[in-house]
């Protein structure tokens, strides 16, 4: 029977949640996955951010986006105190969910085919390994979230040093933000690792249920307009809603990826008690 409570119980998850911080950053591929990470961020922090955050300054760039998207729809983006974190902003929102699918897809799948998790479970109950992968995962993409935040500062700061404070407490709200966004990735990437043969297949069945799920909530929508509130049982749903945010604002809708998180870990803790590994 698991002791959710015990203190065993915690302490178990916190050494889980370690090893797999300590593994991604010290095996093969796990250094390999953290190089490809950073070439990618280093090309859009040198080339699409730098560049945008210096065109978005313009004053005719904002009349471009009003032309397009009408009078004050992304006004907030023009009220960020660092043009460069502007930019990462709206990159970060949609490119941190999609490395999270891949990044966390593997918390249970090639132990299972491996057998491992039936030899890990005689010695940890089953919700400290569960909670411990997952909370290990986001260990991960925390660190992956201060290193691509460090570099948009020093990014920014090069540019103007006075932009140095401010970029460091922007960051700190940005931090915060993208950590509850991969909240519920992270969690539901857990619950299909239980259900996959590998990582791949794993993401497989990401792609395939974010699109299947959202195919149906707007074929609901359509024909239940009353249903709309539908929308938020996806995660990632309140990302577009996101973009025109600034500062302590953008923290308005961190409960629907809390609340999100908290029910797909109860599913994942269920499945992880009665499945068979």
């Amino acid at each position: 029977m698991d002791r959710t409570t015990s203190p065993s119980t915690l302490t178990h998850i916190g050494l889980l949640a370690k090893y797999e911080l300590t593994k991604r950053f010290s095996n093969k591929s796990g250094m390999i996955s953290l190089i490809a990470f950073m070439l990618i961020w280093a090309i859009l922090l040198l080339y699409p951010i730098k560049s945008a955050s210096e065109f978005i300054m313009l004053p005719s760039f904002k009349n471009v986006t009003e032309a397009l998207f009408g009078p004050g729809s992304l006004r907030h983006l023009f009220e960020w105190p660092v043009a460069e974190f502007a930019v990462f902003w709206l990159a970060a929102l949609y490119l941190f969910p999609m490395f999270s699918i891949f990044i966390a897809a593997d918390q249970f799948s090639s132990d299972k085919q491996r057998g491992s998790l039936r030899f890990l479970t005689l010695r940890v109950s089953r919700t400290s390994l569960f909670f411990g992968r997952f909370l290990g995962q986001m260990l991960i993409q925390f660190m992956l979230i201060i290193l691509t935040l460090l570099a948009t500062i020093a990014l920014a700061s090069s540019r103007d040093i006075s932009l140095l404070l401010p970029s460091i407490t922007t960051s700190l709200l940005v931090m915060v933000n993208l950590v509850i966004i991969l909240l519920p990735y992270t969690a539901a990437m857990a619950v299909l690792s239980l259900q996959a043969n590998s990582a791949r297949q794993a993401s497989i069945f990401a792609i395939i249920l974010w699109a299947v799920v959202s195919i149906v909530i707007a074929i609901v929508n359509m024909n239940f307009p009353q249903l709309s509130w539908l929308n938020w049982c996806l995660p990632g749903s309140q990302i577009a809603s996101l973009i025109n945010t600034q500062g302590l604002s953008s923290l308005a809708l961190a409960p629907i990826p809390l609340l999100q998180t908290a029910v797909i870990l109860f599913v994942g803790k269920v499945l992880m008690s009665r499945s068979a590994l």
